[in-house]
């Protein structure tokens, strides 16, 4: 059995799985705000009662809003932010009598889709998140790739590709950097590009909803600024990682014309003559992070 936690901002989720990927049990709870201890005692009453309710001793992954420095061993670049400079691996195996994996969001993204999801049969998949902020990972035959600084895979706060003049002024990033890739691709990067652009105010999925439904001009202008700046962003990807499949998530991803419009634009800035990279929209949802979770055991290099 395979137990995976999701332990975001706002929710603790936990999801069991059998060896086939079945799932065996579900539960999700509100995190503790701003309280490591709480937090620590949730995730470890949702998988005792997991335990119980099946009957059966499991492992256990964490998927966190961060990563773990190679250096200290604790949280890093968490936007949870109770959670950073806490030796929580530790902790948690401490309050659950056993070795744990804990892995990045995105990560845990990537390996799902990766294991049994929409790249499923791939050797190398790039997972993106394209949501609040802008995250990735890398799976390598079934392998979540970590490296050395634990970042790999994080192309958000890359500058976003040959930037023009419609890319102009570099919007400030909240990393302490400007033109950061996630500035433009976020969901409140879509907004804010709107906003300078138009004057008005509108958020993510208003801004698809009018372009696709009503025409607007302007909506439909901040779309393909949105898809071009995407292909560009992917393009340096695909030159640098070559992978077989590239998956979206988050709430961007549900915007189909993406995978049509994106692999034709991005064929201008990629080194080869054809390329054969897929762009896939994700088969888990919005349980693809907690499906990762569990299956990170035996599943990072």
């Amino acid at each position: 059995m395979r137990v995976g936690v999701d332990l975001g901002g706002s929710k603790i989720e936990l999801l069991a799985l059998d060896a086939a990927g079945v799932e065996r049990f579900r539960k999700r709870i509100a995190t503790p705000q701003g309280d490591y201890a709480a937090t620590l005692r949730a995730v470890a009453s949702l998988v005792h009662e997991a335990e119980a309710a099946l009957g059966e001793r499991a492992t256990v992954g964490v998927g966190i809003p961060g990563a773990l420095s190679r250096v200290t061993g604790l949280v890093k670049n968490s936007n949870s932010v109770c959670l950073i400079g806490k030796p929580l691996k530790q902790d948690l195996e401490a309050a659950l009598a056993r070795e744990l994996r804990l892995a990045n969001d995105a990560n845990c993204f990537a390996l799902s889709e990766a294991t049994d999801g929409a790249g499923r049969g791939a050797r190398v998949v790039f997972g993106v998140i394209l949501g609040t902020g802008v995250g990735g990972g890398i799976v390598v035959d079934g392998k979540v790739l970590v490296g050395p600084n634990s970042i790999a895979g994080e192309w958000g706060h890359n500058a976003l590709p040959l930037p023009r003049e419609t890319d102009l002024p570099l919007p400030a990033c909240y990393c302490g950097r400007a033109g950061c890739i996630e500035t433009y691709l976020s969901g409140p990067g879509l907004a804010a590009d709107y906003l300078r652009a138009s004057g008005e105010q509108l958020e993510a999925p208003e801004i698809v909803a009018r372009a696709a439904a009503r025409g607007d001009a302007r909506c439909e202008a901040a779309l393909e600024r949105y898809e071009e700046r995407l292909a560009r962003s992917l393009a340096s990807v695909i030159n640098l990682l070559d992978p077989d499949a590239i998956v979206l998530g988050g709430g961007m991803s549900n915007v189909d014309r993406l995978y049509v419009n994106v692999p034709r634009l991005w064929s201008a800035y990629v080194f080869s003559d054809v390329v054969a990279t897929r762009l896939l929209h994700n088969v888990h949802g919005d349980a693809s992070g907690v499906r990762g979770a569990a299956w990170l055991w035996d599943a990072t290099r």
